[in-house]
């Protein structure tokens, strides 16, 4: 797979999912539902199989696209957030993991394409928040949103004081028609120069009634608005009106966010602490290499384990 038709793949998930449990015995796991005017949104809670209550719980968001709560594609099965949910259980702290509003369990209360907006997840997010603040056997909330689901976790962050710290593991450090820019770095400059034009107009709040063929699939009409919502954002103005203690995780092997958007977001948010692992990439798995084709399998294997620092950091991050 090269890397220009790896990066298509992934910005069309993105934008296709606005459309649309192998655990431990030891571990106790129990289902929670939202219930929305669409439908129910479903998660899981997973706590510590010893130890007494109530457990500092930890909200695991899930990236872009088609994304399910144990951080898995069609035919991207890896089981990141699902290994650091076990993980975090095994070190006494819970976490809650959800489906999005339209992917998997949660498909049921997606939206039309046309009426889906960034801050429905957003507000699922709170909504989420307030759940856990219900819950007798959990204690302090952390919410750690991962790629996409980082902006998503900081937004409900935001002067919630029901939140009392937010954790960033591989979040990007621009809006993103920046981020949707960079990623087409790779195609022809008529290409790049109808994307830019496109986005301008989006940024502005402006729909655009024609969009060229080869770019329906990021661009298409019934996608646009959610795309305005969505660009409105911008990390870096965000998380300085965080007043809660912030924890930034970023690996050096990303190939889809890299380590330089971290330091965009330690740089907006000084007091935050800022953490490199070396050799994880975008699924939190190690590897060391720098090619699609040489990460692939952390893709597509959920065998291959989460990379051991990451639960680590989050248990110092949330005891302390």
């Amino acid at each position: 797979m090269n890397k220009v038709l790896f990066y298509y793949i992934c910005f069309f998930l993105i934008f296709h999912s606005v459309v649309f449990a192998q655990v431990p015995n030891r571990i106790p796991e129990r289902d929670a539902v939202l219930q929305t005017p669409e439908g129910p949104v479903r998660g899981k809670i997973l706590s510590p199989a010893t130890g007494e209550a109530p457990f500092p719980v930890v909200l695991l968001i899930s990236g872009s696209g088609p994304t399910d709560m144990d951080g898995n594609q069609p035919g991207m099965e890896n089981n990141s957030l699902k290994y650091l949910a076990e993980e975090l259980a095994k070190r006494g702290i819970a976490s809650l993991r959800f489906d999005k509003r339209g992917v998997a369990s949660s498909a049921g209360a997606g939206k039309d394409e046309y009426s889906m907006r960034f801050d429905d997840y957003v507000k699922d997010v709170k909504l989420w928040i307030d759940y856990l603040e219900r819950e007798k056997t959990l204690s302090d909330i952390y919410v750690a949103g991962h790629s996409e689901g980082a902006l998503t976790g900081l937004l409900a962050s935001e002067n919630n004081p029901k939140v009392k710290g937010y954790i960033s593991l591989a979040g990007a450090g621009r809006p993103a028609y920046e981020l949707i820019e960079e990623q087409l770095a790779g195609q022809p400059d008529y290409i790049k120069a109808m994307a830019a034009n496109i986005n301008e107009s989006l940024k502005a709040g402006k729909l655009v009634p024609n969009v060229p063929l080869g770019l329906q699939a990021l661009f298409r009409s019934s996608v646009q608005p959610y795309l305005i919502s969505w660009y409105k954002y911008d990390p870096q103005e965000e998380i300085k009106k965080l007043n809660i203690p912030v924890l930034i995780i970023q690996g050096t092997t990303d190939l889809q966010v890299p380590v330089k958007d971290a330091e965009r977001l330690k740089a907006a948010a000084p007091q935050a602490s800022l953490e490199i692992i070396p050799d994880i990439n975008h699924v939190l798995k190690k590897s060391n290499g720098t090619t699609i084709e040489q990460q692939l399998d952390t893709y597509t294997q959920p065998g291959t384990p989460l990379d051991g620092q990451l639960p680590i950091l989050i248990e110092k991050f949330v005891r302390k």
